[in-house]
């Protein structure tokens, strides 16, 4: 997909507040600092459209990003983070619940853990929660940069073995700094998109119409 527009939307804390246009939307869950923000940046080749931070826990809301007049990227509040109080923790855990159950519009979860470290107790138990509830997820292992190339095939084993991913489904390696992954990783969201298939066509040109409609409408 060429990305032609990005823009950051909304910071939603509750369903009132999520965009109501209908378009598909795929959500990045995984542990704070795991390279959400980083992975959006590179997809879509701007540098600081979704903001990173060397502070664990910042974001507590669904952040929203359209991309094109085609899909919603959702950044979810990372897990994992200690320093956030057990109250804080399970009210985002109740919000993101909500969101990973009853939202029509999402297509497809991309998890997210570091390929450095075997996934965490967080990760597993999202991962085992998303298969259980039957909510489509996509592993993606980060930071493959930060490890030697002749490491990434044992680290990558570490990461299905320990998710306990079925036979044949592999973890998507990828790098921000590098861009590896980027292609294969597009080719994947927009089969789950359904893009370039004449109704989801025809379903964007109607969005497009309507909002076109709705900015001439006299205030």
């Amino acid at each position: 997909m060429k990305v032609n527009q990005a823009e950051f939307i909304i910071s939603a804390v509750g369903p009132s507040q999520y965009p109501e246009d209908a378009l598909p939307e795929i959500a990045l869950a995984g542990r704070s600092n795991v390279g959400k923000s980083s992975l959006i940046n590179c997809l879509i080749s701007r540098k600081n459209l979704a903001r990173t931070s060397s502070q664990p826990g910042k974001t507590q809301t669904l952040n929203y990003y359209k991309i094109n007049q085609d899909l919603y990227f959702v950044d979810l509040p990372g897990y994992g983070y200690a320093k956030v109080s057990k109250t804080k923790r399970e009210q985002w855990g109740k919000f993101i619940e909500s969101y990973l159950m009853n939202r029509e519009t999402l297509r497809l979860v991309m998890q997210l853990v570091d390929l450095r470290h075997p996934p965490s107790k967080d990760d597993q138990a999202m991962y085992e929660w998303l298969r259980h509830n039957d909510v489509p997820v996509i592993v993606v292992a980060t930071k493959a940069d930060k490890i030697p190339k002749s490491r990434w095939p044992k680290h990558i084993k570490i990461v299905r073995e320990t998710l306990g991913m079925d036979k044949g489904v592999q973890p998507l390696m990828f790098s921000s700094e590098l861009g590896l992954g980027k292609d294969e990783l597009w080719g994947i969201l927009e089969q789950a998109i359904a893009y370039g298939e004449p109704e989801a066509e025809e379903a964007n040109e109607l969005v497009t119409r309507q909002e076109q409609d709705k900015e001439q409408e006299p205030s």
